[in-house]
C-alpha cells in the first residue's frame, strides 16, 4: 500500500481516507495535527488541552464509523477541532468573526448535526437520535464522546438512568483524563466482560429474548438469576450497575486498541459505554504538564515558552481583581466560604483552593448542587461566596429562585463574565442573566466601574441580609490601590451639564471610555453602582430631563433597562427615553469590540448617537 506520510492538512476533504492509513501512517498524521492545534490556539487562543488529548480518539471515531451516516454527538463541543480539521474545515481562523467557531455548529457542515456549549446534554440527545433511528427503522449509530467531568454532572446521570430502560442503543465514548473511575478487576470480570460482548452471547440472548418475551415469568426469572451471577461473582462499576455493557479501559492514543474496542461496541446489543483513558495536553508539554487547568482555555501565546502574547503591566482582569478581594476574606474572616463550580482557575481563583483547601469547595460542573450548598451554608451562619461564570450561573435559575431569593439567603455571588465574552460565541455570553436577576425577588444586583467600588461593594455584600450579586465583565481593569477618601454611592455623577437638555445612565466600565467622548458635550452621566433595588432618588434626578439614554452593554434591556423605565413610567416621567442596550438574540463569535460594533455599542457609536439627540 501506497504511504501517504506527506498529507496535509489543508488538502482534508472528509475523513473517509483514515480507512486506508496504516497505524505508523495515523500517528504521523496525529502529529502534525496537534503541530496545527497548537500552532492556531497559540495565535487565536482557545481550547487547548482537551483538544490535544482526543486526537487519536477523533481519528479512531472517524475511522470505524461513517459519521456521514452514523451520528457523532460531542458533549461541550470545545474539543471538537481534530473533528473539524478532519472533515475539511480551516481552523487557521478559529474563533475569529470570518472563521469556524471554537464549538460544534450545525450550519457549519453536515457532519456537525447536535451542537451545545454547556456540558452533559449530549447523552439526552443521542437517546432522541436512537430513538428515532428504531422509530423509522433505520440502521446507523448513535455515538456520544463525553468527558469525565461533564458525566458526574446530574443532567448527564438522568440520561444515563434512562437509556439502558428505554431498549435503544447507544453508544457512549467516556473520554477520562483526570477524574479516576472505578473499572472492575480479576478474572471474572475479563471473562465475563469477554463472554457479553462476544458473538455466540449475542446470538444466545437475542434469540432467548425472542422466543420467551411473551412468557414474562421465565423471562424475568433467567434474567434474574443473570444479574445475581453478576452481582454476586463480578466486579462491577457504576455503568454494570445501571444497565450498560462496560468496555475498558482503553489506551485513549493507542489506535490498535482503539480499534478493537470500537469495533466490539459496534457488535454489542443495546447500550455500551467504551471507557478510553487519554491524557489531557498530549504533545505539548505544557498542557501535559499541567495540573491547574491553566492549560485548558488559553489567551494567545508563545509556543516555545509558553508565556502569554499580551501583557498588562498596570492591569488585571476583573477575575482576578474580585479574586484578590476573596483571598483577602479568607485569610481574615474563617466563617467564609468559596464554592466554585469548575471554574476557580478561569476565575483567577485557583490558589484559593491551595492555601485555604478546608473552606474552598469546588463542586465541578454542578451548578445547582452549589447554590444550595451556599443557600445552607449561610442559613447556618457561614459568609459564603459562590464564583461563577454568568453563562453557567443560568443552569441553577431555579435554586436562585427557590433556594436562594426565596427563603432570604444572604450569599454574595460573584457573576464572573458577565456581558458579551467574545470568541467563545453563543453559548457563553454572560448578556442573560440580568433579566432573570430582575425579575426575581429579595436580591440585590451590584455593578462596579471601578476598582475601589469593586472592593467596597464586595466587602458590603457580606452584612446585606439577602443575596447579592456582583457582575463583572472579561475585560480588564487598573490595578486596586486602596483608597482612603474614597466614598460609596448607589449611584455617581460622573458628569454635570449645565442644562437638563440629556441624561445619561451609564452601567459598568465602558462609562468611562464613554465619558472620555463626551468630555466637551454639556450632557449629565449618571453611573449607577446598585442596579437592583434601584438607587433611591435616581428616577426623582431623572425626571428632570428632556432626553435620556440608558447605555446597558453588559445585557439585554429585559433587565436593568426595563426596571428604570418602568419606574420612570410609573412616576409619571415625561422624558424621550432611548435604551443602547445588547439585543435579544444569541451572539456569534468574534472580539468583544466587534459584537460591541455590531450592535452599535462601542462607546464611540453612542457618543454619536447622542451628538445627533443634541442637534435635534
Amino acid at each position: 500500500m501506497k504511504k501517504n506520510v506527506n498529507i496535509l492538512i489543508e488538502d482534508i476533504k472528509d475523513p473517509i481516507f483514515l480507512h486506508s492509513l496504516s497505524y505508523e501512517e495515523l500517528e504521523k498524521l496525529a502529529a502534525k495535527i496537534r503541530e496545527k492545534i497548537i500552532d492556531t490556539t497559540s495565535k487565536n487562543g482557545g481550547h487547548l488541552s482537551s483538544n490535544l488529548g482526543v486526537v487519536e480518539l477523533t481519528m479512531a471515531l472517524h475511522r470505524n464509523f461513517d459519521f456521514r451516516n452514523d451520528k457523532l454527538l460531542f458533549d461541550v463541543g470545545h474539543q471538537c477541532y481534530t473533528h473539524k480539521i478532519l472533515t475539511g474545515r480551516d481552523i487557521s481562523k478559529l474563533r475569529n468573526k470570518e472563521g469556524v467557531s471554537g464549538f460544534i455548529k450545525m450550519n457549519e457542515s453536515p457532519y456537525d448535526i447536535f451542537e451545545a456549549g454547556h456540558s452533559s446534554t449530549s447523552l439526552s440527545a443521542a437517546l432522541a437520535f436512537a430513538i428515532d433511528r428504531d422509530n423509522k427503522k433505520e440502521n446507523y449509530n448513535v455515538v456520544s464522546l463525553i468527558g469525565d467531568a461533564s458525566i458526574a454532572n446530574g443532567v448527564a446521570f438522568e440520561a444515563l438512568n434512562n437509556i439502558p430502560s428505554s431498549d435503544h442503543k447507544v453508544i457512549i465514548i467516556l473520554n477520562d483524563n483526570d477524574m479516576a473511575i472505578s473499572t472492575p478487576v480479576g478474572g471474572l470480570s475479563k471473562i465475563f466482560r469477554h463472554f457479553q460482548t462476544s458473538k455466540g452471547y449475542r446470538r444466545f440472548k437475542k434469540g432467548f429474548k425472542k422466543t420467551f418475551k411473551f412468557i414474562k415469568p421465565i423471562y424475568n426469572i433467567a434474567g434474574n438469576i443473570k444479574d445475581w451471577f453478576k452481582r454476586h461473582l463480578i466486579a462491577t462499576n457504576i455503568f454494570d450497575s445501571l444497565g450498560f455493557i462496560y468496555i475498558g479501559v482503553v489506551d485513549g492514543h493507542d489506535f490498535k486498541a482503539l480499534d478493537k474496542a470500537l469495533n466490539k461496541a459496534k457488535k454489542v446489543d443495546g447500550p455500551v459505554i467504551v471507557h478510553v483513558r487519554t491524557t489531557k495536553g498530549k504533545g505539548y508539554k505544557f498542557a501535559e504538564l499541567d495540573k491547574t487547568g491553566y492549560w485548558h482555555g488559553v489567551t494567545p501565546f508563545n509556543k516555545e515558552t509558553g508565556a502569554p502574547l499580551i501583557a498588562h503591566p498596570n492591569q488585571v482582569s476583573w477575575s482576578h481583581l474580585y479574586s484578590d478581594f476573596v483571598l483577602e476574606k479568607l485569610k481574615n474572616d474563617k466563617k467564609f466560604y468559596l464554592i466554585g463550580v469548575g471554574t476557580l482557575k478561569g476565575s483567577g481563583l485557583a490558589d484559593a483552593i491551595k492555601l485555604y483547601p478546608d473552606r474552598v469547595i469546588d463542586t465541578g460542573i454542578s451548578e445547582e448542587h452549589a447554590f444550595i450548598l451556599a443557600s445552607q451554608l449561610a442559613h447556618l451562619g457561614y459568609h459564603v461566596c459562590v464564583s461563577i461564570y454568568s453563562t453557567f450561573m443560568q443552569r441553577a435559575f431555579d435554586q436562585i429562585s427557590h433556594d436562594i431569593a426565596r427563603i432570604h439567603s444572604p450569599i454574595t455571588v460573584l457573576v464572573d463574565r458577565a456581558g458579551l465574552v467574545g470568541n467563545d460565541g453563543d453559548t457563553h455570553q454572560g448578556i442573560y442573566d440580568s433579566s432573570f436577576l430582575f425579575s426575581t425577588p429579595y436580591i440585590n444586583v451590584m455593578m462596579a466601574r471601578t476598582s475601589n467600588d469593586a472592593h467596597y461593594i464586595f466587602n458590603q455584600s457580606f452584612k446585606n441580609k439577602e443575596a447579592t450579586f456582583i457582575r463583572y465583565p472579561r475585560t480588564l481593569t487598573p490595578k486596586f490601590k486602596f483608597d482612603n477618601t474614597y466614598k460609596y454611592s448607589e449611584y455617581n455623577l460622573i458628569k454635570v451639564s449645565k442644562e437638563n437638555t440629556c441624561a445619561i445612565v451609564s452601567l459598568g466600565p465602558l462609562t468611562d471610555e464613554l465619558t472620555d467622548e463626551l468630555k466637551n458635550e454639556d450632557v449629565t452621566i449618571f453611573n449607577p453602582i446598585k442596579l437592583k433595588p434601584l438607587p433611591e432618588g435616581l428616577v426623582t434626578e431623572l425626571s428632570k430631563y428632556k432626553n435620556l439614554v440608558i447605555y446597558t452593554p453588559y445585557e439585554t434591556s429585559n433587565g436593568f433597562s426595563q426596571t428604570l423605565i418602568e419606574a420612570l413610567v410609573s412616576k409619571g416621567v415625561k422624558s424621550s427615553i432611548f435604551v443602547k442596550a445588547v439585543p435579544l438574540t444569541f451572539v456569534n463569535h468574534m472580539s468583544i469590540n466587534e459584537q460591541l460594533e455590531e450592535f452599535n455599542l462601542s462607546p464611540k457609536q453612542v457618543a454619536n448617537f447622542i451628538l445627533k439627540l443634541l442637534k435635534k
